[in-house]
């Protein structure tokens, strides 16, 4: 079985649209494939509740009392390990990773990004797309390199920038194509690990 492990640090919207995806199209017949694991860098993400009710291991890898980010990383790593994973899926993870967390995982550790990347890595995506005239907002899946939001592109979604947006508006309707490209990207690739 290729094991999934899905990191947050929020509500896990997107984490949740791969669980339910991957029990709707039965992944563990169709792609030898399941999501073993969802874990979070704070105590407090309200997505943790969702994976134990879905029968999910929620584990915890606190930040806060590690003194570096290589730490924590080694920390995060060795709870992610012991669910072996073919994938590791980040998912509202709300923290930049080490390079060698990154190389740990090469080839198998993926992100969604809300914007059309490259245009607008890091924060703040659907402000600096109102700013800056776009016509179109969106959503990346990719897999992560060292550098920040780059990283070969696996699937996008486009949404169209319409008058009177606002950034909470564009999100809104970004957020619902990523929970239709993650699990759709996630599904495409599992067949090559």
């Amino acid at each position: 079985m290729k094991n999934i492990v899905i990191l947050i640090s929020g509500g896990g919207s997107n984490m949740a649209a791969i669980v339910r995806a991957a029990q709707r199209e039965r992944w563990g017949a169709a792609l030898g494939a399941e999501v073993k694991a969802v874990i979070s860098n704070r105590p407090d993400a309200g997505g943790l509740a969702f994976a134990r009710e879905h029968g999910i291991a929620a584990e915890v890898v606190d930040h806060k009392p590690f003194a570096s980010r290589e730490l924590f990383d080694e920390a995060l790593a060795a709870a992610i390990d012991r669910h072996a994973p073919a994938l590791v899926v980040l998912a509202g993870f709300m923290r930049i990773l080490t390079p060698g967390f990154v190389s740990r995982y090469e080839g198998r550790l993926l992100n969604i990004h809300p914007s059309l990347l490259p245009a607008f890595p890091g924060l703040h995506t659907h402000q600096r797309a109102l700013d800056a005239g776009c016509k179109v907002a969106g959503a990346t899946v990719h897999q992560v390199t060292a550098e920040l939001d780059h990283g070969p592109i696996l699937a996008q979604a486009v949404v169209p920038i319409v008058p009177g947006d606002t950034a909470q508006t564009i999100a809104a309707r970004v957020l619902t194509q990523e929970h239709l490209i993650y699990p759709r990207a996630i599904a495409q690739l599992l067949p090559t690990l």
